[in-house]
């Protein structure tokens, strides 16, 4: 059993911070990788990357927004209460070394992996640079904790209430114009904004990274349900990734195996709250 010993609610209250006991998980775990979470004895299994760390106090920070049954349910737990399995650390870690300059782009709860990402790639001593955005200023997150690890930050917002008024791409595309010495990108966020990042940096020629998100159940590679297309061959994300080079990814198969079960999803969650 893993103890929520600290709980925030972002955004709106649809995106939600767990700080649970999970020293094990905390001691192996790397930036990039995720657990499997599963609340209860009946509950299914949900993937949650490791938004953050702290091996002295044995614990990990995990991130979730509210899309469905299971997500739902997850809001409704309290400090103090018990979380029934936590499975991890699953996935292979970031590739991080020192290569100088790095841009990190964050969309919506992509922020909350790009977090510990930059982390790793701030503390082996890259110049980094960071893009966030959200549809609107209170769905933005983690700002002030990538302010503190990012040399450069702006912040983007769809509707020009904070920050930058536009997408994540209209500053990217001023960086990539102005300055030759950045050496990789890393996007997470939304399918169609990693797939317009990466379009974008393709142009440049810019190595990009991405994390993905697909449908995932055992989180091993024996269900093949987290199946992805990366340079023409089938990857299983749980075990090849959850990164891969951005300009491999069939974004478009991507976002249709990725909707899915979205009606289902939302169903689940309005019976839930009936």
């Amino acid at each position: 059993m893993f103890q929520i010993i600290r709980k925030q609610e972002m955004a709106k209250g649809s995106i939600i911070r767990f700080d649970i006991t999970a020293p094990k998980i905390a001691s192996k775990a790397k930036a990039g990788q995720f657990v499997i979470v599963r609340i209860n004895e009946t509950g299914e299994r949900i993937p949650l990357t490791v938004a953050d760390k702290d091996e002295f106090a044995g614990t990990i920070t995990l991130v979730f927004q509210v899309v469905g049954k299971t997500t739902a349910l997850m809001r409704s737990l309290k400090e103090g209460d018990l979380i029934r399995d936590v499975v991890g650390p699953l996935g292979k870690a970031a590739d991080v070394e020192k290569i100088g300059t790095v841009v990190m782009v964050g969309g919506g709860t992509g922020v909350a992996i790009l977090h510990h990402v930059t982390k790793a790639f701030k503390e082996v001593g890259n110049y980094v640079i960071g893009i966030i955005g959200a549809k609107e200023k209170d769905l933005i997150i983690l700002e002030d904790e990538m302010r503190a690890m990012c040399d450069e930050l702006i912040v983007t917002t769809d509707d020009g209430s904070w920050g930058e008024r536009g997408f994540v791409t209209q500053p990217l595309q001023k960086y990539l114009g102005e300055r030759y010495d950045i050496k990789l990108c890393y996007a997470i966020g939304p399918i169609i904004m990693m797939k317009n990042v990466c379009n974008l940096t393709k142009k440049y020629k810019l190595p990009t990274m991405v994390s993905l998100n697909p449908v995932m159940i055992d989180g091993t590679g024996m269900c093949g349900g987290c199946r992805v297309t990366v340079d023409n061959k089938t990857q299983f994300c749980c075990v090849d990734g959850p990164d891969f080079d951005g300009h491999l990814v069939d974004f478009d198969e991507l976002e249709k195996r990725n909707s899915i079960y979205m009606k289902d999803e939302k169903d689940s969650l309005l019976f839930s709250i009936r």
